[in-house]
């Protein structure tokens, strides 16, 4: 009998937490430092890599995310260094997925050849807008020509290439952004990330709107309108919203965060790395230190990195369902029966079907476009 997170597969996130400013949107984590001790965070990230992977060596890995912060201002060393370790500890498939993210700011043709031959094969780059006004407003540091420049060089160094866009931004209208999501899509992209701009707390764009100076986002109509253009326009180019932010040609969906979606293992190695991770049939949360400084020290000098806490069978069920309903295929009933029995309140999910937010098929629960546009509703109703 296969383990739940076999479901999902397995992969490994990286996180580099240097950025060269830090966007006002923007809640992960991620700082700007004047000095970074690339060797010594190397060593660290080996250290963290050897420890944790004594427990679950052996497996295969799906895929490899470099995420921040910026990991394009990793030093190709590093990386190298970092794939090779884990390659030492872990088998790779096949078609291993491979993936950095990068800004505009941050490219250069010989370094993402670097990059390449480090073991990179897909790159994910952050464009956020096509609009030079825009582009300040949300704190990036690039222009739309210089955007432009980066997603060719990408183009030119690795066979794929997914760009990000936020879109309900300030003052942006439904033609803006009809006209900058066409933009992308005649580059041929055969991936994007498209994401509704959110205003969360801890953020400098937060803190603007608490105080009422943010003036000029959509209300939830203009929102909603963007939502379902963006719907329209890439399933029309021939990109399919395989979840609700995200949209690739046949094949060409993230490997990666498919596992976060289908609720498999993932290892997170790096500052504030979150992982998930099974072992001897129960599921372990383990959590990093956000500091930079702190995680540092404590691989470098203490010789542990992070915690670990084992996740109830509720939460376990509660994490396949939330993610699951993400993707247009939906998720298994079956699966979230086996964790956690009495999870899903009958009377909801017939209230649900009735009102055309979900639909069963076989055995599979699946949250219609309009499901999807209202999620987090459909969540609450669902779980008893």
């Amino acid at each position: 009998m296969i383990e739940d997170w076999q479901n999902g597969g397995f992969g490994v996130y990286v996180h580099w937490p240097f950025c060269q400013a830090k966007c006002p949107y923007c809640d992960f984590n991620s700082h700007v430092v004047a000095k970074i001790d690339h060797e010594s965070y190397k060593s660290a990230y080996l250290f963290e890599i050897n420890k944790k992977s004594a427990a679950i060596s052996g497996r295969s890995v799906t895929s490899v995310f470099f995420g921040g912060g910026t990991p394009s201002l990793m030093e190709p060393d590093t990386v190298r260094a970092i794939l090779t370790a884990l390659k030492e500890r872990f088998s790779f498939s096949n078609k291993a997925e491979i993936t950095l993210e990068a800004n505009p700011t941050s490219v250069d043709y010989t370094r993402f050849q670097e990059f390449r031959d480090a073991g990179i094969n897909r790159l994910s780059l952050g464009v956020q807008a096509l609009n030079d006004n825009d582009l300040r407003a949300l704190g990036r540091l690039h222009s739309v020509e210089e955007a432009r420049k980066a997603w060719e060089i990408a183009q030119s160094c690795f066979d794929r290439v997914s760009i990000d866009l936020i879109y309900a931004r300030q003052n942006q209208t439904l033609r803006d952004w009809e006209e900058e999501l066409k933009q992308a899509l005649n580059r041929g992209f055969s991936h994007l990330s498209l994401y509704q701009l959110t205003i969360e707390d801890g953020t400098a764009f937060g803190d603007r709107h608490r105080r009422g100076r943010l003036p000029g986002l959509p209300d939830e109509g203009l929102a909603a309108d963007m939502y379902e253009l963006t719907q329209s326009l890439t399933s029309s180019a021939g990109l399919l919203g395989y979840e609700i932010s995200n949209h690739a040609k046949a094949d060409e969906a993230s490997r990666h965060n498919l596992i976060y979606w289908k609720s498999g293992d993932f290892l997170g190695i790096g500052p504030g790395a979150h992982g998930r991770i099974t072992l001897n049939g129960q599921r372990m949360a383990t959590e990093n230190q956000r500091a930079p400084t702190v995680w540092l020290n404590e691989a470098l000098n203490s010789g542990t990195v992070g915690t670990m806490a084992p996740v109830s069978a509720r939460d376990h069920a509660t994490e396949v369902l939330m993610m699951g309903l993400r993707l247009a295929e939906g998720v298994d009933l079956g699966r979230i029966s086996l964790i956690c029995p009495d999870l899903i309140d009958p009377q909801g999910m017939s209230d649900l079907r009735d009102q055309g937010l979900i639909e069963i098929v076989g055995d599979r629960l699946i949250a219609t476009p309009r499901g999807r546009a209202l999620l987090n509703s459909v969540l609450v109703a669902l779980i008893d």
